[in-house]
């Protein structure tokens, strides 16, 4: 039996072998995630490998990528095996906490798309339990241990629900960071925001607020800023 994938334009992404599969908050994050000049990136939790692959794709940086799961990290290792960007991803089966105790690189870039799921009925498969609910690593131990791996004009980008991001950049803003960027993602334009993209950094500046729709009112149908986001990823649209 073939296996499912989700087919790009310079890469394919298999997803039977792990239970985080490719998502539209994966494939956002990565396309919006700004990495111009980025020389090291971690991404935190790679799951499939997709966002590794993708900023691999839009940059010339080093890549590592953490997962605690296993069967994660094996699938990431076959996706990024049979992409162009092999020798710029590195892979890790291990936690953040773990990672963060022995790490003596400053990266330009820390991008996440976190467990999500704070108070929620959970899943029988633990797996899926991990990939979903913000147990193993919360939102504010990815906030506090993410300062320690970044340079000091580093940025960490994550992708959450509005209301935990809400929470998040609160935490952030207690801790020494600053808020650089937020954006309102809207599943269409007259529909309440599901996700909020933020950009953290360590230097001030002013936030730059804006949003973005995914569909416009007609369903399955992408608006044109939507598109021009992700276009260079996508067969078609």
């Amino acid at each position: 039996m073939s296996h499912p994938f989700f087919q790009f334009k310079q890469f394919t992404v298999f997803h039977d072998r792990c239970a985080m599969k490719v998502g539209i908050d994966g494939v956002t994050l990565g396309a919006w995630t700004p990495v111009d000049n980025a020389k090291k990136i971690l991404d935190i939790g790679t799951g499939t490998g997709l966002i590794a692959l993708m900023l691999a794709q839009r940059s010339t940086a080093e890549i590592d990528a953490l997962d605690i799961d296993k069967q994660a990290i094996e699938q990431a290792r076959f996706n990024v095996e049979n992409s162009a960007w092999k020798n710029r991803i590195r892979l890790f089966e291990t936690s953040l906490q773990e990672y963060h105790s022995v790490c003596t690189t400053a990266y330009d870039v820390l991008v996440c798309n976190p467990p999500y799921f704070i108070n929620s009925k959970k899943s029988p498969i633990v797996a899926r339990n991990m990939a979903r609910h913000a147990e193993s690593l919360t939102h504010e131990e990815l906030i506090d241990l993410s300062f320690d791996l970044l340079k000091p004009d580093g940025t960490l980008c994550v992708i959450l629900p509005v209301e935990e991001g809400l929470q998040a950049i609160s935490h952030a803003l207690a801790s020494n960071w600053y808020a650089h960027q937020m954006v309102f993602v809207f599943p269409k334009p007259a529909a309440k925001a599901k996700r909020l993209l933020i950009q953290l950094g360590k230097k001030e500046k002013i936030t730059r607020i804006s949003r973005l729709a995914i569909e416009t009112e007609q369903r399955h149908e992408y608006t044109d800023e939507y598109k021009n986001l992700v276009k260079n990823f996508y067969l078609k649209l």
